[in-house]
């Protein structure tokens, strides 16, 4: 059974099957829905950066809480950690393809926000 949802000017919207929604809403939420997660993979949207370009872009974020964040996004497989040696060892993180894959998502966030959120 799938329900029709309707967007903000009452037009019919896509359809939505009820198989998915609340458990793929749910993980999604749970993936991205804490706090900087979702300003770090924009961030790296711009190519691959060290620790510090990233704490730099994102603004406010602990080091404690982003070295904790690319953790998991590195174990989710969203980025990869590539270190480099140049004089000393330099770490760089970059999106994967399924970390590119949320760049329309966050774009789609961004154009939501700018016409209802503001």
């Amino acid at each position: 059974m799938s329900q029709v949802h309707k967007n903000g000017s009452g037009e019919k919207g896509k359809q939505m099957t009820d198989t998915c929604v609340p458990q793929c809403v749910g993980k999604g939420h749970e993936i991205f829905g804490d706090t900087w997660t979702l300003f770090i993979i924009r961030s790296l949207a711009d190519g691959g950066q060290r620790f510090c370009e990233i704490q730099r872009k994102v603004g406010g974020v602990n080091p404690v809480t982003l070295t904790s964040r690319l953790k998991k996004l590195e174990k989710l497989g969203f980025i990869e950690r590539k270190e480099e040696m140049i004089d000393k060892i330099s770490v760089s993180y970059l999106l994967t393809k399924k970390g590119e894959g949320m760049l329309p998502v966050l774009h789609a966030i961004e154009v939501y926000a700018k016409k209802y959120l503001n």
